[in-house]
């Protein structure tokens, strides 16, 4: 049970109801504002940035993209100077924003075949090491990295293998349909602890892991978790590699530790199961059906992604389909590494804490947001068409 005397709460603070569906919101660093982003229902994109006011979120700048509605946006190449937002649409468009005039400052139009899924930047004005670029992930299936400095052209892009399957049952054939591409969902920058290291997390539709390393322009690490991945991310992202979350369909995460790399077992990793909030499970007489209806709402809930405390990387929020958040502590084992048979070194994953939830929306949470300045202030949005901030407490405690 969580003991919610002494663990942090989370708390709503403000919430506004829009006209049109976000699917993203970033926090601009050094400021009380946030970028929302989304799309309208007529199929344009909508950017808007919101500052926070004494009672309720006022809206600085409003921009309707044309012409396809935005799908991800990232902050992590912006500079304190010279905010920029990048965004990727639903036609395979990458573009950055200029937020003081909400004009385009770069543009690729055909970034991928399809939607862009997802989106990350880095090397902007938060801690790392390295130049400023951008990562994507799109329905077809290639995961690309873009230096804004140079147009049209990504600096390296991982492509799926496009390997046939030969059937036993007509030899005749000369060629066999092709692998269906699987959907990239998610990426995420990491292992950037100097100017020349630097890798790239990618989660697939199918539960494939990749860990691209951009100095050696190949796969570092791969793995299967069974599962959709909707979200992935590096504890932190400017230190060598420590450890990651997969966050997945089906109630399910990993958490792997990443400072033990074997070389047939890979990543060591601890796998816990999304914990669903009791006021969104209906309330029955018999005591029985109360039970089935929980198992069911677990097992048919999807984690849609993570975040990692700014202040402290052993705290993360998981983002529910529920409506929920749930804040969860990982806690490392009194031994990272151990000796396998062989005499090789194997990583010893730790355990995995739930420190709070609370319900949220009534609709799943898409995106969230720490603010990098203020330890505990977030922002949110949900598929209710709704924005929200929020704050949790006590965190310094843990």
């Amino acid at each position: 049970m969580v003991d919610y005397k002494s663990n942090p709460q989370i708390l709503e603070h403000l919430q506004k109801s829009l006209a049109w569906t976000v699917f993203d919101t970033k926090w601009i660093p050094g400021t009380s504002s946030f970028v929302a982003a989304g799309a309208y229902a007529r199929g344009t994109g909508a950017l808007h940035v919101y500052e926070l006011g004494e009672q309720e979120l006022s809206t600085v700048e409003e921009k309707e993209v044309r012409p396809a509605s935005i799908k991800c946006c990232t902050m992590g190449a912006s500079t304190l100077r010279d905010p920029q937002v990048a965004t990727g649409d639903f036609e395979g468009k990458l573009e950055i924003f200029d937020l003081d005039t909400i004009k385009p400052t770069y543009t690729v139009k055909n970034a991928h075949g399809a939607i862009i899924n997802c989106i990350d930047g880095i090397g902007g004005s938060m801690r790392g090491y390295g130049a400023p670029e951008i990562c994507t992930g799109g329905r077809d299936g290639r995961v690309c990295v873009w230096d804004p400095r140079q147009k049209d052209l990504p600096v390296a892009v991982f492509e799926p293998k496009g390997s046939a399957v030969s059937s036993d049952d007509d030899l005749d054939k000369a060629q066999a349909a092709p692998k269906p591409v699987r959907d990239c969902w998610t990426v995420g920058f990491g292992h950037s602890y100097n100017d020349e290291e630097r890798c790239v997390i990618a989660g697939y539709d199918s539960g494939d892991v990749k860990i691209f390393d951009l100095k050696m322009n190949k796969v570092r690490w791969e793995g299967n978790v069974g599962n959709g991945v909707c979200g992935v991310e590096f504890d932190r992202r400017e230190i060598e590699m420590n450890k990651f979350v997969v966050a997945c369909l089906e109630s399910k995460f990993h958490v792997f530790d990443a400072r033990t790399q074997h070389a047939t077992k890979g990543f060591a990793s601890a796998v816990q199961t999304y914990k669903t909030t009791p006021s969104f499970i209906a309330m029955q007489n018999a005591e029985e059906q109360a039970k089935k209806k929980e198992a069911e709402s677990a097992s048919a809930t999807t984690v849609w992604g993570v975040k990692h405390l700014p202040q402290n990387r052993e705290l993360m929020m998981l983002l529910g389909g529920d409506g929920a958040l749930n804040l969860y502590k990982y806690h490392y084992p009194d031994q990272r590494r151990t000796k396998d048979d062989n005499g090789e070194d194997v990583g010893v994953a730790g355990t995995i804490e739930i420190l709070s939830t609370k319900s949220m929306s009534s609709q799943p949470i898409c995106s969230f947001d720490w603010s990098p300045d203020k330890q505990g202030l977030c922002c949110m949005g949900s598929f209710d068409q709704c924005i929200r901030v929020g704050f949790v407490t006590k965190l310094n405690k843990f």
